[in-house]
């Protein structure tokens, strides 16, 4: 597995606890994001190294840089149509390509002059922007806030194989690692190593609403 990992109460310690953060794992070339799939999508997608077969080009797919939140989202992989559980390694440069022309879920005051204008942008975005509470390996919900990028048309064109570097089934991986929450033993818990991701482009940070630690 071409993750890097580490214990997941020596990273807690250091993560922000509150704020608007991008967790993730990632250098200067690319960052890992992630998603559940049921079999017939996720194993095609790991074996052919990109997404195709019964994967849909015509809706909208949301991906996750932060592993824990896709553990909530997911329920460790045990939920139905979410078993396969794929880390993308992704073009650093698309990623933030995507998050320049993506659209907040949410109102925001301060980047649309009214409700409406907004309404009409979200209406033709081909990228949306959701903060939710993101949540500690138990499910329990925290002060930091998670981001999900929605991606359709062009852009989940582009997604589906331009863009990506690889392709991991990780499900294993992440079985075994449920375990350890099953028990109540954290301090065997380990975690993709992630920290807080910002851009060079002032402008677009400020755009996302990231809180700088």
């Amino acid at each position: 597995m071409n993750i890097q990992l580490k214990s997941y109460n020596q990273q807690n310690e250091g993560w922000p606890q509150a704020g608007h953060h991008i967790m993730a794992q990632y250098d200067a070339e690319k960052i890992i994001v992630y998603q559940s799939y049921r079999p017939a999508i996720g194993h095609f997608a790991a074996n052919n190294q990109h997404f195709g077969g019964p994967f849909s080009l015509n809706r909208m797919t949301w991906i996750k840089p932060n592993f824990l939140w896709m553990m909530f989202r997911n329920g460790w992989g045990q939920k139905v149509g979410q078993e396969v559980v794929l880390a993308i390694h992704l073009k650093l440069e698309a990623f933030e390509q995507y998050l320049a022309n993506a659209v907040h879920s949410t109102f925001q005051s301060d980047l649309f002059p009214s409700r409406e204008a907004w309404q009409e942008a979200v209406a033709n975005s081909n990228v949306r922007l959701q903060w939710d509470p993101d949540h500690d390996p138990y499910g329990d919900k925290l002060e930091r806030r998670a981001v999900q990028i929605g991606l359709r048309n062009e852009f989940i064109r582009s997604y589906a194989e331009d863009d990506l570097l690889e392709i991991e089934d990780i499900s294993d991986y992440v079985a075994e690692q449920y375990q350890f929450v099953q028990q109540q033993r954290l301090d065997l818990l380990q975690l993709p190593f992630e920290r807080p991701l910002t851009f060079s482009d002032a402008a677009l940070n400020s755009k996302l609403g990231i809180n700088h630690e």
